[in-house]
């Protein structure tokens, strides 16, 4: 089983605190998808089952709904998909139009992610999104009538000016639209984006760092009291309702990338196309994929397994482990163990722990954490 991750760069316009890939060149869309499905046919794997399919971006509602089934017609030409896949679009709350929503349910989505980011209509304008705050409302009722059943909306906290009664009302507000699941991120200012203009120019001052933790700690208590699973550092989810696309990535799970920017796992080695639209539509139509590749060693995949199952719940399964990657592991967690900041479980009956994980101390810890137990 894989997963299939599909990068669709456009947007109506930028962001101020972006860092992903993305353009506002609208006008190269039905190229880009004709070069996305004519990478699928250069690289589909026969022997390969699709788990679940995420239309990431940029912002993938930009798309018109005939060039999302010229998509969608493709991924299952050309890849076998399972018949229960998680199959997610990312959309920009005012895309979701009755319109768009009404050729949404012709094709085989069944998860929806929003980016919200705030319900303030200042701080949104401040950001540079092209939503409003009752926007958001109206596209999670247009997506309920139309019957979708698992959304999920993304929130930002740690903005410019934001005081933790603001970030309260943002949770409360969220927490009224009942979704299934919700993503929610400390804003990070990015090099180079307009942003960290502003930072430099003193327009602007980072969030207290001890007023983002108690952010974070109100997040938690508030969405475990709705009766979310705090299943990730970021993610909440309602029981059953994991994004299993992430999920994947987090239990490394191979995954196939599609379209510029985008990144390839399979175990042994990864990939990432390259990262300028011209030039990712020129080769592909030249039956050429310009990428790059990493080959991974044992060492390489250690550490990327400390730095994405330590982000979970589950926490980091050793039995995963060679014997020289665990005894190290174990060996450089004991401090953090005796500290209350990771804990060991311990199967009953065994005599070594089977995993670990973050406690709730430790999750505001887990970058240095992680960089401590770094082979």
């Amino acid at each position: 089983m894989a997963g299939l991750y599909i990068h669709i760069p456009f947007c109506g316009s930028r962001c101020i605190y972006c860092g992903f890939y993305s353009t506002t060149a609208l006008g190269l869309r039905q190229r880009y998808v004709d070069a996305l499905c004519r990478e699928m046919v250069m690289r589909h794997p026969e022997s390969t089952t699709i788990s679940t399919i995420y239309l990431g971006g940029g912002t993938p509602s930009q798309l018109t709904i005939p060039q999302l089934r010229q998509l969608f017609d493709s991924i299952y030409k050309y890849n076998k998909v399972d018949t229960d896949a998680e199959i997610t679009i990312e959309c920009n709350p005012d895309d979701v139009t009755e319109a768009f929503v009404e050729g949404l349910r012709n094709l085989p989505v069944n998860r929806i992610s929003m980016g919200a980011q705030t319900f303030d209509d200042t701080r949104l304008r401040f950001l540079r999104r092209r939503h409003t705050a009752s926007q958001v409302t109206m596209a999670v009722e247009r997506l309920r009538k139309a019957g979708y059943e698992n959304i999920s909306i993304d929130l930002m906290y740690g903005l410019p000016e934001e005081t933790v009664k603001d970030w309260e009302a943002d949770i409360t507000q969220v927490l009224s639209l009942d979704v299934e699941h919700l993503s929610a991120y400390c804003l990070m200012i990015e090099e180079d984006t307009p942003l960290h203009l502003k930072l430099l120019d003193g327009e602007i001052t980072e969030t207290d760092e001890e007023q983002e933790r108690q952010m974070y700690d109100i997040l938690i208590d508030r969405l475990e009291a709705a009766g979310y699973e705090h299943y990730e550092l970021s993610n909440f989810a309602r029981k059953g309702f994991r994004s299993r696309h992430n999920s994947a990535y987090w239990n490394g799970t191979p995954y196939i990338g599609i379209g510029a920017a985008a990144h390839s796992y399979d175990i042994r080695t990864r990939s990432w196309n390259i990262s300028d639209l011209h030039q990712y539509i020129n080769g592909i139509e030249h039956e050429e994929r310009l990428f790059e590749e990493e080959l991974l060693d044992e060492d390489t995949r250690y550490n990327d397994a400390i730095t994405v199952a330590l982000r979970t719940s589950d926490g980091l399964d050793l039995t995963t482990l060679s014997e020289k990657h665990r005894s190290y592991c174990l060996q450089n967690a004991r401090r953090f163990i005796d500290d209350g900041l990771l804990e060991s479980i311990t199967p009953a009956g065994a005599d070594n722990p089977h995993a670990i994980r973050l406690t709730r101390r430790g999750l505001f810890v887990s970058d240095m954490i992680m960089s401590e137990l770094i082979f």
